[in-house]
C-alpha cells in the first residue's frame, strides 16, 4: 500500500497498480457467510458442491469481487473515493479444504483518465490461469 494517495496529476493512462495476491481459505468463507447471511451450501459443504456439478466449495462472488477491489482502495488510500465499481462473474473461486485455499491475484491499470478528476481503473483478478472476473472496472476520484 502506497504511503499517500497517487494525486490526479501523477496518475496517467497506463500507470499500473502492481498485483497483489489474496488467499481466500475455507474460514474466510466461513466468515462471510456470518457477516452476509449467505449461508448458501454450496460454499461450505463439500459433498452437496460436487453433487451440483462445482469441483468443491467455491468462495462467495461477492466475497471475490470484495476482495478484488481492496487492490483499489488500497491504492487510493479511502474507500470513500470509489465511486463506482462493478465487475461480471466468470470463473468460480474453488477453495480446497487445505491451508492455502485459493490464490486470487489482482492488478490494475488505469485506463481512462477524465476531466472531472475521476479515473477508471480496470482490474484482472485471476486464480492460477483462470481469469474470475471479467470487466471489472472502478471509478475513483483522486
Amino acid at each position: 500500500m502506497p504511503s499517500s494517495s497517487p494525486t490526479f496529476a501523477e496518475v496517467q493512462v497506463g500507470t499500473e497498480i502492481p498485483a497483489r495476491e489474496f488467499q481466500l481459505k475455507r474460514e474466510n468463507l466461513v466468515r462471510y457467510a456470518g457477516a452476509s447471511g449467505d449461508f448458501n451450501v454450496i460454499h461450505w459443504n463439500e459433498r452437496i458442491a460436487k453433487s451440483v456439478g462445482l469441483p468443491n466449495v467455491i468462495a462467495h462472488g461477492m466475497l471475490t469481487m470484495a476482495t478484488a477491489g481492496r487492490l483499489v482502495t488500497d491504492w487510493v488510500g479511502d474507500p470513500g473515493k470509489v465511486l463506482r465499481y462493478g465487475v461480471r462473474f466468470s470463473r468460480p473461486v474453488v477453495v480446497e479444504d487445505d491451508d492455502q485455499g485459493a490464490t486470487l491475484t489482482v492488478s490494475g491499470v488505469v485506463e481512462e483518465k477524465n476531466d472531472d478528476g475521476t479515473v477508471v481503473v480496470g482490474l484482472t483478478a485471476t486464480v492460477g490461469d483462470n481469469k474470475v472476473l471479467m470487466g471489472a472496472k472502478a471509478v475513483v476520484r483522486l
